[in-house]
């Protein structure tokens, strides 16, 4: 807690010391913890470039960030961006381009880059952030327990299948639910997997003529699937449970299922992790899409009003470079290489190896996920877990706020709907006639 306390309060005033530091900003995830591990020691060791890290939770990180590049205060140089922010930050003219610094950049080598993830960060023919790791979605699951009990995981589930897997596997061990679902409020929190449920299930957020369909039939379904199989078969304190909590109790042995992230495997797959070994992964869950996976990248921008942009550019280059994925290997594990976005690290011998539970899995997950398609009808905003307009970042926590309640048993889903409806019929008021 100390060190996570002094990497906050180094990173918290103006532009460090001197002319060669940087501030980041950067959400808490496993992978943003072994960086901070191995900066010190071999960035700044040759570079000279003194790296002060400023790590919050997902919902924390995200305001925070807003902040800072809204008003182009330059606290920070660097921050963790997604793919959902970049577009919007770019056109707001928050985010310094970054193709010219890619293109000098030999050794970075651009063109490794994975196409989803190059598209996904830039807009206009011009790169605004890279990516540190990408990710898809999938159902994790418990090999061992599945086996002791008769269970058996199909090659490509359906919901229904999954909901009556996680009933059967409820009790298994002493203390394990069937499975774990994101019940924590925020728009990059609960409305991620509730939105690729949705689309899988039929529903959408917005039609193709921006009337809001939040409380439409198929909506409705979906959220009242995902509320009563967490409620019935989720993991205890689930409203306050996102990803960091769900990880934490599929490592501690308290779930048996698993739907999120595909870069979880690298932490459940680790040296240190108690269901190394154990953890068995297939395609996100399906009914009316033939798949339904997220597409979604954790990447570096820079503020446009950073002072040390060169800088800036020499530890993202390295942070997320092929020789960052060797020292992880190296020092650390195969398996906790921020994997997901370089096409070289599916064909590197030592992590497939390493991550041979995952990575193939992973791999078609992000192949298969389409952005611009993700449901059974058109739709007026590209994105699977999130609409791209600016407007869902307020829209989407509102929202994650009624589903949370419902997931709590404060409301009924309906209501949640109604209001949520409401919500979302002023912002498509705003496109209608675009």
């Amino acid at each position: 807690m100390c060190g996570a306390l002094l990497t906050a309060c180094a990173g918290s005033g103006g532009s460090g010391s001197g002319s060669h530091s940087i501030n980041v900003l950067m959400v808490n995830n496993p992978q943003m913890a072994d960086l901070q591990k191995l900066t010190a020691a071999n960035f700044t060791k040759e570079t000279g470039i003194k790296v002060n890290f400023t790590v919050l939770p997902e919902n924390d990180v995200r305001d925070k960030i807003t902040q800072d590049f809204s008003s182009q205060a330059g606290q920070y140089d660097v921050a963790t961006i997604s793919n959902y922010e970049t577009p919007v930050y770019a056109k707001n003219g928050w985010l310094a381009p970054l193709t010219s610094y890619a293109k000098k950049d030999i050794a970075f080598d651009q063109s490794d880059i994975l196409p989803a993830m190059q598209k996904s960060l830039s807009v206009a023919g011009q790169i605004y952030a890279e990516p540190f790791y990408g990710e898809s979605s999938f159902l994790m699951y418990r090999k061992d327990v599945f086996k002791e009990k008769g269970l058996t995981m199909p090659a490509n589930p359906t919901w229904q299948q999954v909901a009556d897997l996680a009933a059967k596997a409820d009790g298994a061990k002493p203390g394990m639910k069937g499975i774990c679902l994101r019940g924590l409020p925020g728009w990059g929190e609960v409305i991620a997997p509730l939105t690729t449920v949705v689309n899988t299930m039929g529903g959408t957020w917005f039609d193709n003529d921006w009337k809001a369909q939040v409380d439409s039939p198929a909506f409705t379904k979906a959220t009242k699937f995902y509320v009563n199989l967490v409620r019935a078969h989720g993991e205890a304190g689930a409203p306050q449970s996102g990803f960091a909590e769900c990880l934490n109790n599929m490592e501690q042995g308290k779930v048996a299922m698993w739907y999120d992230a595909t870069s979880a495997a690298g932490s459940l797959e680790s040296g240190d992790s108690p269901v190394a070994g154990k953890v068995g992964y297939a395609p996100a869950p399906v009914e009316k899409t033939k798949s339904s996976g997220w597409l979604y990248t954790w990447a570096w921008g820079v503020q446009k009003a950073s002072k040390h942009q060169g800088d800036a550019w020499k530890f993202i280059s390295w942070a997320s470079s092929k020789k960052y994925e060797q020292l992880v290997g190296k020092q650390l594990s195969w398996s906790q290489v921020p994997a997901g976005k370089r096409s070289s690290t599916y064909t590197n011998a030592k992590y497939v190896a390493a991550a041979s539970a995952f990575a193939k899995a992973t791999a078609n997950a992000l192949k298969s996920a389409d952005p611009d398609d993700p449901g059974v009808q058109a739709r007026p905003a590209p994105g699977i877990q999130f609409v791209g307009i600016p407007e869902f970042t307020d829209l989407g926590t509102q929202v994650s706020q009624q589903i949370s309640s419902a997931i709590a048993g404060k409301t009924s889903v309906e209501k949640a709907l109604k209001a949520s409806q409401a919500l979302a019929e002023k912002v498509a008021a705003k496109y209608a006639d675009k």
